[in-house]
């Protein structure tokens, strides 16, 4: 069952980010689409062509880990975005997200960081089952890579927790 546990997160951290990717690069769900992010990201003065990641990442990365494909990858993207929103956005606004929407406060940082959190968890344990990264290198995560190694070395599979 612990194998399941990347599963969870991936198809959970996908949809999210493959959502707000999408109001970025697309304009579904009332976003701005490309153009209007990247103007609007250049307006606080970000630069164009780290705004052009930003959206990238969300909206590639965010199908990557839905899908399990170049799930470290993807994750590491997000990853990245959210370690970037942390400093750059929230953390001025403390931990707490505004929950009441208090005029002239903004979000804190403590939904950015469960983000973040399932990212790196990602890097570190891979796809998980049903994923395209899975079918393409035959492990679903270094759990099962550390299984086969046990097997080959000592003919019968150990424990693992």
């Amino acid at each position: 069952m612990a194998r399941l546990g990347p599963l969870v997160i991936r198809l959970a951290l996908g949809v999210i980010f493959f959502a707000h990717g999408a109001q970025k690069m697309l304009g579904w769900w009332g976003g701005a689409g490309f153009g209007g992010t990247v103007e609007a990201f250049t307006k606080q003065g970000m630069p164009a062509p780290l705004a052009m990641l930003v959206i990238a990442a969300e909206f590639f990365g965010g199908m990557g880990v839905f899908f399990g494909c170049l799930t470290r990858f993807a994750a590491f993207g997000i990853a990245a975005v959210m370690t970037g929103a942390i400093f750059l956005v929230h953390i001025h606004n403390g931990f707490f997200m505004n929950w009441f929407n208090v005029p002239g406060k903004g979000h804190g940082f403590e939904c950015n960081l469960g983000y973040l959190a399932m990212g790196v968890s990602l890097m570190l344990t891979g796809a998980g089952p049903l994923s395209i990264d899975a079918l393409r290198g035959g492990k679903w995560t270094d759990l099962d890579a550390e299984e086969a190694r046990a097997r080959t070395s000592h003919g019968a599979p150990r424990k693992l927790s």
